[in-house]
């Protein structure tokens, strides 16, 4: 049995191939060629356990995830647990993966899919609302979906950002990209193609201004459950659709299921982005207006993403 580390993925992660990785996550969705079962989440104290099984025609893999958003005052990732990868034919144990650095990775991967596809292709500005570990991975995948020069950055906290952002230039490890902290999640938005939340708000983070957000391509990480909030009302006066992964995120997320309640979102607007990925749809036209990917993540990302690393480990 092997076991990767937070290093060891690192060294073995290319964004462009965690990116294909996904996208082939979708295929395998669309085709139903897997079965995952709903995933437990048990919050107690503002903490969060999910298990997240998934068994696909190749593998078979379990994350155990822990969010423990309270860890930030300790300096620690608020985002941690293992993957585990069995055989598909005799259940033996294959490898276990650091859960936290295949989150991370494979976040990051889901955001730069809906980048990919939803985006202009002509997009140099990223926005990133939330400057923890989901915020630092979904601007290393900008960078990698989309010709980005800079790189905005606002938290509602304020705090010294100077390491992170170091750190996020070094691992971007592109002289050309800027790293620019905004002073009001305002600036942020007005200087941004692309915008990606990746906080744990009960209430929304970006402005409700629709000539703001006119334009903009909007990926949003974190409400991962019904009483979180990211995503203003005025995202729904400028959408056509809404990108999602799978039906269940319109019950935990609380960006999905409240404007779904008030009658504002309607589920004819609801687009699972694999059978969007699997179409002909213009995806030129539809950048150039408002786009809206919310995504929630499911265990199929996670089994797909590790058997990767798995086989690269090998082949090393």
């Amino acid at each position: 049995m092997l076991f990767l580390g937070k290093e060891e993925i690192e060294k073995l992660t290319d964004p462009q191939e965690m990116m294909d990785q996904i996208e082939e996550a979708y295929r395998i969705f669309g085709a139903d060629e897997y079965y995952m079962p709903p995933r437990p989440v048990i919050e107690h104290e503002n903490k969060t356990l999910i298990y997240m099984p998934c068994y696909t025609k190749s593998i078979i893999g379990t994350k155990m995830l822990t969010i423990f958003p309270e860890n930030a005052k300790l300096g620690l990732p608020s985002i941690d647990g293992l993957v585990i990868l069995n055989d598909q034919v005799t259940g033996a144990p294959l490898a276990v993966l650091d859960g936290q650095a295949v989150t991370a990775w494979r976040t990051g991967a889901v955001g730069g899919v809906g980048m990919r596809h939803l985006s202009r292709k002509d997009a140099h500005t990223v926005g990133i609302v939330g400057a923890g570990m989901q915020g630092f991975y979904q601007a290393v995948y900008a960078c990698a979906a989309r010709d980005i020069k800079t790189v905005y950055i606002w938290n509602r906290t304020k705090k010294d950002l100077t390491d992170y952002i170091e750190r996020l230039k070094k691992t971007i490890d592109n002289p050309a990209v800027e790293v620019v902290q905004c002073n009001t999640v305002e600036e942020l938005v007005k200087a941004s193609d692309i915008i990606c939340t990746t906080t744990a708000a009960t209430t929304p983070v970006l402005p409700d201004d629709k000539e703001l957000l006119e334009g903009k391509c909007i990926i949003a990480i974190g409400s991962y459950t019904p009483e979180m909030r990211e995503i203003p009302d005025a995202v729904w006066d400028l959408v056509d659709n809404v990108y999602i992964e799978l039906p269940y995120a319109c019950e935990e997320s609380g960006d999905l299921s409240v404007p779904l309640a008030e009658g504002r979102l309607t589920m004819d607007k609801v687009v699972l982005m694999d059978k969007f990925l699997a179409s002909d749809a213009d995806e030129d036209e539809i950048a150039k207006k408002t786009t809206y990917f919310k995504s929630v993540g499911m265990g199929l990302f996670d089994v797909c993403v590790a058997q990767k690393l798995l086989e690269k480990a090998k082949e090393r």
